[in-house]
């Protein structure tokens, strides 16, 4: 009997090891195909400041979300270990442990939700500029049309009047693209700052071709970053269902053998060790997806 309980929790650990690793692995590059086009590096931040913008962007958790956050945490993470091992002082620990994640997740949601803020105000940077300059036909005058309007938030605005400073104070632009692309190291960002300079150097008897297809690139490409955040959205949605699923497939193996005969089982101190390999293993890549989810959007 205890070897068909040693066999069953073994199977248990491969097959978490080996969805993870495999058909999770193949979800991870499927969306990490779609969105790594996407996305590209955001500039660097403190988590404070980041915090401090979720909280002006009305995105903060109050006081009573968190309550119920932990409660949930510490009451599911008690009820799934005593699942496991019929000891409360075991349950109590565990439960410790799961409300002690709660801020690493906290800081992996600050940033997922900055990340994208960010990306929606370089939208608004340069789908504008490229509207100034189409009437201006000078990049510093649509950078001061840009800001002016109000139509940007900091920290994007303020580097924008900076980029502004940076061009009266050196007579060219050159400086001023640098600092941005360094800030906000977005393909689009890049590119776009690309034509005016070749624009702006070289000159151009007719612009309006290439600034309408940077336009469109632009469309395209929001269209598919929202496309994708409704994909990665049901896919942490399936991934946290089936992640609670498995943690939960411990009772499979008490169904198997009747409750009584499991406890058992639990003095054999492998059999122990195997079931703490099991919700270590499996807690692990659900906090490694939680990362991937939030944290790795392709801008990274």
């Amino acid at each position: 009997m205890e070897i068909l309980v040693f066999i069953l929790i073994a199977f248990i650990i491969v097959f978490v090891l080996a969805y993870r690793s495999s058909a999770g692995n193949n979800v991870y590059k499927y969306i990490s195909k779609q969105v790594g086009n996407v996305y590209n590096k955001y500039a660097p931040y403190s988590f404070k400041e980041v915090r401090e913008k979720v909280k002006e962007l009305g995105q903060e958790y109050t006081k009573k979300q968190y309550t119920f956050q932990v409660t949930i945490f510490a009451v599911a993470a008690a009820v799934i270990s005593y699942l496991y091992f019929y000891n409360l002082l075991l349950s109590a620990l565990y439960a410790v442990v799961a409300v002690m994640i709660i801020p690493y997740l906290t800081y992996l949601r600050c940033k997922r939700i900055y990340s994208e803020f960010i990306f929606e105000q370089i939208q608004v940077y340069t789908t504008n500029t490229i509207m100034e300059f189409a009437t201006t036909q000078s990049f510093i005058k649509a950078l001061e049309g840009v800001y002016e309007s109000g139509v940007l938030e900091d920290p994007v605005s303020s580097d924008v009047k900076t980029m502004i400073d940076l061009a009266y104070e050196n007579g060219t632009i050159e400086q001023s693209i640098q600092f941005m692309n360094q800030r906000y190291d977005y393909f689009i960002v890049r590119n776009m700052h690309q034509l005016f300079l070749q624009i702006t150097n070289e000159g151009s008897k007719n612009s309006s071709d290439a600034l309408e297809n940077m336009s469109l690139d632009i469309d395209m490409l929001v269209e598919n970053v929202y496309r994708d955040r409704l994909d990665r959205a049901q896919f942490h949605k399936k991934f946290l269902q089936f992640g609670i699923i498995l943690y939960l497939m411990v009772m499979l193996v008490q169904f198997l053998l009747g409750v009584e005969s499991y406890i058992s089982l639990l003095e054999n101190g492998l059999v122990q060790l195997l079931l703490h390999a099991i919700i270590i293993v499996n807690t692990y890549f659900l906090l490694s997806g939680e990362k991937y989810y939030n944290e790795n959007v392709g801008a990274e």
